[in-house]
């Protein structure tokens, strides 16, 4: 988590444009489990100055790792109001530009920070803890036939073909805000969080899709192309830097049987739950429901072909 931030700007827009009780209400709708008086040793009501308030509130939303949530929920406070009332921040530029200058961008459409990926490319987008836990979409890419491609291939040969691999996954990943979480030679694990993340996803699949097409007709040095299964789904999932604990969470379990059980060579399956959210235009280009072969799980597919003249 990025602590590199000026927040005297944040401390003192709070004190200079809220209660006590107003700004201690911003920090719950950002961490539900945070009060102040607790904070403090204090009982509900104790007297404590604005001044006094902002610094704690700051510096513990640094600490816990909410600072940018936090300056988002004043942001959104400001622009869209809260409980039917907008509130006007003093100062709330300056720490807007704070956060900016610490290597981040801002989205007007999501009301998010993003960070600054010129700048920097981080697994927990510069803002996740252990043990976060949000909303994001999982893209699960995995090698049908990988051991008979390493079999039948030299080294260099295959070297080169899944490091071409891993570039058109990283690009299309990356180029949507997306983060790679674990590669391991045959198959990888992208996830989105930020802006339009479950659309996000299924694009990126199906660039990958589009692009290891066209790799396999013009670039491929193997003896046969390279064939991918990928599977996308979107739900609750806990931020962890540890890959045995991530491969344990039940969003990943349902992703990786939808990937193993549900994807063809050369295809990408959405779960039903994942694609009940798109709109029609989208859903227009995947199958119709199916139901994965001895569960209860719902998916779509998507497949590129080449077009036949006269079709």
């Amino acid at each position: 988590m990025n602590t590199g931030f000026s927040t005297r700007f944040c401390r003192k827009c709070l004190a200079l444009s809220t209660s006590v009780e107003q700004m201690n209400r911003f920090a719950k709708l950002t961490d539900p489990d945070y009060d102040v008086y607790k904070s403090y040793g204090f009982s509900k009501g104790h007297p404590i100055g604005v001044h006094e308030a902002a610094d704690r509130i700051v510096g513990d939303m640094v600490q816990r790792g909410y600072y940018i949530d936090f300056v988002e929920t004043l942001i959104q406070a400001e622009s869209k109001g809260y409980m039917g009332r907008k509130f006007a921040f003093r100062g709330l530029d300056d720490v807007i530009g704070d956060v900016l200058q610490a290597g981040y961008s801002y989205d007007n459409a999501t009301g998010q920070f993003f960070e600054d990926q010129e700048k920097q490319i981080t697994r927990n987008w510069g803002r996740l803890m252990e043990g976060d836990e949000r909303q994001m979409a999982v893209l699960r890419l995995d090698v049908a036939g990988n051991t008979i491609l390493v079999k039948e291939n030299p080294k260099a040969a295959i070297d080169k073909a899944y490091g071409d691999l891993r570039e058109i996954v990283n690009n299309a990943v990356v180029s949507r805000l997306g983060r790679l979480w674990t590669w391991e030679g045959d198959g990888a694990l992208g996830v989105f969080m930020l802006g339009d993340y479950s659309r996000y996803a299924i694009f990126a699949a199906m660039q990958i899709l589009s692009e290891m097409f066209m790799y396999n007709k013009a670039d491929n040095p193997l003896n046969s192309p390279i064939k991918l299964r990928i599977a996308v789904h979107s739900g609750n999932l806990m931020y962890t830097e540890s890959a045995t604990q991530l491969l344990k969470a039940d969003m990943i379990k349902t992703t990786m049987i939808l990937e193993s059980k549900a994807a063809a060579p050369n295809t990408m399956v959405v779960s039903e739950s994942m694609a009940m959210s798109q709109d029609q235009s989208l859903l227009n280009v995947f199958t119709d429901p199916k139901v994965v072969t001895n569960s209860t799980e719902k998916f779509r597919l998507y497949q590129v072909y080449l077009e036949r003249r006269g079709q």
